[in-house]
């Protein structure tokens, strides 16, 4: 089988579960060849300090077969990175298939590649999603046609099964959760906003509304930004 090259697009504040879940899943399986990109090649910290490097800059970047895009606080300023957004636009034109997990979906849609299409991403992000016209839905892993987003942080490991069964085949992508002994039992309910309970929800929404209003605010002047008409040229 010829192995598709997935690109794992890297950033500095990254969340980095959002990468290492479907990363631990796509280096177990042959029918991917895993490229970790970056703007540049020069190491940054990622969310809490963890140093990352990538092997590639986005400029050498050979046509991917698959973009993914993780999420985290950097986010912020990659919806405005026009570098970054050109790259993913250009790639995707063809691409086989665009993913993203957690708020790595509001990157693809600020990137306009999410336009007609269903998609999920953090719960707490899914209005920032709606913002672009997205359609969303609150599951672990969307897929609409070659889209395919992943919910939050966690659901990265779901989203990387569920795309390996795709490529790889199903007994493929089981095997690797039997490695990954990925058998989820949590400690507590409350890893969805339906069953966190109303004191832990409300707490978890005051404690990450500054970073929700920052977003909100880059999004609106985003959206301005791209229905005003350009100034004519003399």
């Amino acid at each position: 089988m010829k192995k598709l090259k997935i690109g794992m697009l890297l950033f500095p504040e990254l969340t980095i579960l959002d990468f290492t879940g479907p990363y631990d899943v796509f280096i177990r399986a042959s029918c991917f060849e895993v490229i970790i990109l970056g703007e540049s090649t020069l190491p940054f910290r990622a969310e809490g300090g963890l140093m990352v490097q990538p092997d590639m800059a986005i400029k050498d970047c050979p046509q991917l077969d698959i973009i993914f895009v993780p999420g985290g606080r950097g986010i912020n300023a990659l919806l405005t990175n026009e570098l970054v957004l050109q790259f993913l636009r250009k790639q995707a034109i063809h691409a086989k298939y665009i993913t993203s997990v957690c708020t790595g979906a509001l990157v693809l849609a600020a990137a306009g590649l999410l336009h007609g299409f269903k998609a999920t991403t953090h719960w707490r992000s899914l209005e920032l999603l709606r913002m672009f016209g997205v359609e969303t839905v609150e599951e672990r892993v969307v897929r609409d046609r070659n889209r395919i987003t992943g919910g939050g942080i966690t659901a990265g490991i779901d989203f990387g099964l569920v795309l390996t069964a795709l490529i790889g085949g199903e007994e493929v992508a089981k095997m690797i959760q039997l490695q990954l002994e990925y058998d989820p039992a949590p400690p507590f309910r409350a890893g969805s906003p339906h069953t966190a309970g109303t004191p832990v929800l409300q707490k978890t929404k005051e404690l990450t509304q500054h970073i929700l209003e920052t977003r909100k605010k880059i999004i609106r002047q985003l959206l301005q930004d791209q229905a005003s008409p350009s100034p004519v040229q003399p």
